[in-house]
C-alpha cells in the first residue's frame, strides 16, 4: 500500500518543483518563495489584464494571493491526513497597485487542535504595504 502523501509534504514538493502548483496559482502566475513553521512568501508580477475599470490592480486578484499564501502557512503545520477549509476570509486594501511584483508574507498567529487564525501582509515592489488579510482556517481530520 502506498503512503498518502500529507498536504505540507505536497506543498514542499511544489516548492522543490518536484509536483505543479495548483491550476490557480499557474494561471495566475503566482511562484511560491517559501513556506514553513507556519509561514510562507508568495509572488506575482501585477500588469495591465488583472486591472480593474479604474487602471489599478483588481482587488479579487490581491485577495486570491492573500488566500493562497495563507493556505500554503497553514498547510507547513498539518499533520499527516489533517485538511482544511476556510471560515472567514477579511482584506482590508490600504493602497492601490499598478504594476510590480506584488509580495504576500502569511504567518499563522494562533494554531489550535480546530482552529487556526492566519495572517498575510501584501507588499508593492518598493515595500509598501497595500492591504492586509486575515483568515480563521478549521483544521479537518479524517474520521
Amino acid at each position: 500500500m502506498t503512503k498518502m502523501v500529507s498536504l505540507r509534504d505536497k506543498v514542499q514538493n511544489m516548492q522543490d518543483g518536484k509536483e505543479d502548483l495548483p491550476p490557480i496559482m499557474k494561471t495566475l502566475g503566482m511562484n511560491m518563495v517559501q513556506f514553513g513553521d507556519g509561514k510562507s512568501l508568495l509572488t506575482i508580477h501585477v500588469d495591465k489584464r488583472f486591472h480593474n475599470p479604474m487602471g489599478t490592480l483588481h482587488g479579487g486578484i490581491m485577495t486570491d494571493l492573500a488566500d493562497a499564501s495563507m493556505g500554503v502557512a497553514l498547510m507547513s503545520t498539518l499533520g499527516d491526513g489533517e485538511s482544511f477549509t476556510t471560515l472567514e476570509l477579511k482584506m482590508n486594501f490600504l493602497r492601490p497597485v499598478y504594476e510590480g511584483e506584488l509580495t504576500a508574507e502569511s504567518k499563522v498567529l494562533h494554531r489550535g487542535r480546530t482552529i487556526a487564525l492566519v495572517e498575510s501582509i501584501l507588499k508593492n515592489s518598493e515595500g509598501k504595504e497595500v492591504a492586509r488579510a486575515t483568515a480563521t482556517q478549521m483544521v479537518l481530520r479524517p474520521g
